[in-house]
């Protein structure tokens, strides 16, 4: 029964690979669709939630020219409400050396020797087989060593700049915005999916927030299409990787 249960689970799993691979087979890979339920970019955007107070709407004279309303010439343009829209840049340029050696070696022999002891040895020895005797009776030597080396050597260099929504805004006055980029050329997709919360005094005078003042950030550079499937190993032999304890 495990066993059956076990080749349906493969089964199901490679079928699942076959639909996401059949979606590029003979053309370039579909775009995600934006007007879904499962977008919360689109959701924020059609349900913006409560209406502008007094205060953001600014003084009654919407004429003069230092209005603090938004859509005035002076006005604050950043975002601050769900839906609104602001820029994510993200430039990473780290780098990480790490480097370990270690060794350890132990040696050790015991001897012990009778070539006379009253005799004894003598006479066993004549009936011992031959090429045998009892001169030295225990011989042991041992030893071991061991040694280990390591390194890791990092470098990510990364520069995007991208439009998100802001999905939510929590009861602390934190945004939570979402990102998602998608430019295909010829039949490979590249996708570019950022996630997080946000401070509203962290937004600038336009409008954008650094990747390092996002707290909780998810960001997802890749993508899909026939470059990337021969990039990756099969979908069953990463099951035995994953089963195979050797």
């Amino acid at each position: 029964m495990i066993l059956v249960r076990s080749l349906m689970a493969v089964a199901i799993v490679g079928n699942m690979a076959a639909c996401s691979r059949m979606d590029h087979f003979g053309k370039p890979p579909s775009f995600t669709e934006t007007e879904t339920i499962a977008n919360p970019e689109h959701v924020a955007m059609m349900n913006p939630g409560l209406p502008l107070t007094a205060e953001e709407r600014g003084p009654l004279d919407r004429a003069s020219l230092w209005s603090r309303n938004r859509h005035s010439l002076l006005g604050d343009r950043r975002a601050v409400k769900r839906g609104d829209i602001m820029t994510v840049v993200i430039e990473i340029d780290d780098s990480a050396e790490i480097s370990n050696n270690t060794s350890r070696s132990r040696s050790g022999s015991e001897g012990m020797s009778v070539p006379g002891l009253l005799g004894i040895p003598q006479r066993l020895n004549e009936s011992l087989p031959e090429g045998a005797s009892m001169d030295e009776a225990v011989s042991l030597n041992s030893s071991s060593s061991s040694s280990g080396e390591g390194s890791v050597s990092r470098n990510e260099k990364l520069t995007l700049r991208v439009a998100a929504t802001i999905t939510d805004v929590l009861p602390n006055g934190v945004l939570a915005i979402a990102a998602r980029q998608e430019v295909r050329v010829n039949f490979e997709l590249r996708e570019l999916i950022v996630s997080g919360f946000v401070r509203p005094e962290d937004v600038s005078r336009q409008n954008e927030i650094t990747y390092d003042k996002i707290a909780s950030a998810r960001i997802s550079y890749g993508g899909r299409g026939q470059i990337s499937d021969m990039q990756q190993p099969r979908y069953g032999q990463q099951v035995l990787d994953m089963a195979l304890p050797f």
